[in-house]
């Protein structure tokens, strides 16, 4: 027993020793003669456009939901009229963000790391080095830029998306202009509401995009492990994605609500 916690322990040690080289040769690749702009480009565009669908489906549905629930609570308080300053602060604050970042960490991250494995598997990568080029530059560096861009700016039009379907929920029971409702959410909220929720997606954006491309990228040799990276890549991004949340939500009290 006492073998066995010693070897899962080392095991891990070496695996956040793997990760730390894995970042190094990251941000030197960063600064690196040669940027990949067309690669970058269509990588946002790979990351960014074709999972803008999936998170205004799902922001949408999320904020259409949210004001259904919150509307009898509210309701029996007497503060009804409090259902769009609500609705913008919980979804601007926390599950605009936290969704958002789930959302790309399942379809995302998933697609990293298969594709990497799947080129690491074929020998692509092996290919790469020997030919002089630059697999983490080109591979790693514009993967995970790109989702550090994109994830902040899914994260917006989700935002914008969810409270659009809180507006029509809202006005399946009660009559609410657009702009009443509009004004009162843009209005209960603060640039500490804003900022938080901002910077913790970028980290969301990187946490992505770098557990996918290390999944993929040190995934072993066989077909097994394609679908092994892709998996553990989800389910890694996942837990860092409520990681940093819960230490962003710590930050945030500490700096600007006490």
């Amino acid at each position: 027993m006492a073998e066995q916690a010693i070897t899962g322990w080392r095991k891990w040690m070496m695996g956040i020793g793997e990760q730390c080289v894995f970042f190094g040769r990251f941000f030197r690749n960063i600064f690196a003669g040669g940027f990949e702009w067309s690669e970058f480009v269509r990588q946002c565009y790979e990351i960014g456009y074709r999972s803008m669908m999936l998170v205004g489906i799902t922001t949408f549905i999320m904020g259409f939901v949210l004001i259904l629930q919150l509307r009898p609570s509210l309701v029996a308080l007497g503060a009804e009229s409090m259902l769009p300053k609500t609705l913008a602060v919980s979804f601007i604050r926390e599950m605009g963000p936290v969704i958002t970042a789930i959302i790309c960490a399942g379809k995302i991250a998933s697609s990293i790391g298969a594709e990497l494995g799947s080129m690491k598997v074929s020998e692509q990568i092996d290919a790469m080095e020997v030919s002089g080029a630059n697999p983490i530059q080109y591979l790693v560096v514009t993967r995970i830029l790109a989702t550090t861009l994109m994830v902040p700016l899914l994260s917006v039009i989700g935002d914008v998306i969810g409270l659009f379907g809180g507006f029509l929920a809202l006005n399946i029971t009660d009559a609410i202009s657009f702009s009443l409702y509009f004004n009162k959410c843009i209005g209960s909220l603060d640039f500490s509401d804003f900022l938080p929720a901002l910077v913790k997606t970028i980290f969301f954006g990187f946490a992505i995009g770098f557990v996918g491309c290390y999944k993929g990228y040190h995934s072993n040799k066989g077909t097994e492990s394609v679908g092994i990276a892709a998996n553990s890549a989800v389910v890694t991004a996942s837990l860092w994605i409520f990681v940093i949340d819960a230490i962003a939500v710590q930050i945030t009290s500490i700096l600007f609500y006490r």
